[in-house]
């Protein structure tokens, strides 16, 4: 449709004024793979275009890669992949800074991460998303359904068993593959492998080397938001059911410094060029581990809370202690400490800030 004037084009007139454009404007053709089959092959047949004139999009990331891993298909050599995912913390954590400070920024900007958020967002976060998820619960869960299609890749009971056993806390294969199992969804315990390769794939899920341990992963679900989602579904069935707002907003208050240690563990990761491991242990667990080339190089707890008391002060140092490397504690601020913590640096949002500003800045051409 032509918004300009309200008139609706049929192919063959739309085909005509996209040839007339291509080459002069900047094109962008949104939900390509809906257009007939030909538009490729005529596309790659066109000559009036550059390599910067013409920016197709699609929701369907299998799709995209299928068509341009073909031997013979018409993307080759004419587009180059980008895969869109959630906002940069550095970026967004420096964008909310110009209205936010505080605790109140960075369990924003955890959030905001998702871009569908950023237009309806009012603060302050934890009650806006109590009542974004009551009304649009079944919304988030149609559009993860348009990134599959029948075809190859479909949006079934396999997929939402992975999301909800994760979200529930499964996070090793063996125990998402015997929650499918007991569900019937799964023919054996090896074949999970390849639903989660497609989740990963598409970025929905993220996929966290254990560190010390060959081909070994922990799985979690990359977006916050769809963590919450599927984390209400599993916990309340709350896009079935009525469910009072009450249950949304303790499930946020249960989630949120989960959250808030990913954003910071992968803030940390940009920062300093390093990856995030997971760090297990006999009895110990960490918040953030970052590892660089061979060795872990920063390690950290964070103790998103009111009050952090003396004796659990000194268990974060007996901890942290152990390991040869910088330490961070994350707090939301100075104030929540009893006392200062020995040979552990302690950030704050407003040190996260800097940081972020900082890295920003040195990525400048």
């Amino acid at each position: 449709m032509d918004r300009t004037n309200g008139r609706r084009l049929v192919y063959d007139e739309f085909w005509k004024e996209f040839t007339n454009l291509l080459g002069k404007e900047i094109l962008v053709v949104d939900e390509f793979h809906r257009l007939p089959e030909k538009f490729l092959d005529l596309l790659h047949a066109h000559p009036s275009r550059t390599e910067e004139d013409l920016i197709p999009v699609t929701s369907t990331l299998w799709l995209s890669m299928k068509l341009l891993s073909m031997k013979e298909s018409p993307l080759l050599g004419i587009v180059f992949p980008v895969k869109i995912d959630l906002i940069d913390e550095r970026e967004i954590l420096v964008e909310m800074s110009k209205e936010l400070e505080g605790k109140e920024l960075i369990e924003t900007s955890v959030y905001l991460r998702e871009p569908m958020l950023l237009p309806l967002y009012r603060p302050p976060m934890r009650e806006f998303l109590s009542d974004y998820l009551r009304s649009s619960g079944p919304i988030i869960e149609d559009l993860i359904g348009e990134t599959f299609t029948e075809e190859e890749i479909f949006f079934s009971e396999v997929y939402q068993a992975v999301f909800h056993s994760i979200a529930d806390g499964k996070s090793k294969s063996g125990e998402i593959a015997t929650y499918l199992l007991s569900k019937g969804l799964l023919e054996s315990v090896s074949s999970i492998q390849k639903y989660l390769k497609v989740l990963s794939s598409m970025g929905l899920i993220r996929k966290k080397p254990i560190f010390g341990k060959k081909r070994r992963f922990r799985y979690s679900i990359a977006s916050p938001l769809l963590d919450l989602h599927f984390y209400l579904g599993a916990k309340y069935a709350y896009t079935e059911l009525e469910t009072p707002v009450e249950f949304i907003r303790k499930a946020i208050d249960e989630k949120l410094p989960k959250h808030v240690e990913s954003f910071v563990e992968d803030l940390l990761a940009k920062v300093y060029g390093l990856r995030p491991v997971r760090v297990e242990m006999p009895e110990l667990e960490l918040d953030i581990a970052l590892q660089g080339f061979k060795r872990l190089e920063l390690v950290g707890e964070v103790k998103w809370k009111e009050r952090v008391k003396r004796e659990e002060i000194r268990k974060i140092e007996e901890k942290l202690s152990r390991f040869d490397c910088r330490r961070v504690l994350v707090v939301p601020n100075e104030e929540v400490l009893e006392r200062e913590p020995e040979g552990i640096e302690v950030l704050t949002p407003r040190s996260l800030l800097e940081l972020a500003r900082e890295s920003m800045e040195k990525e400048l051409p």
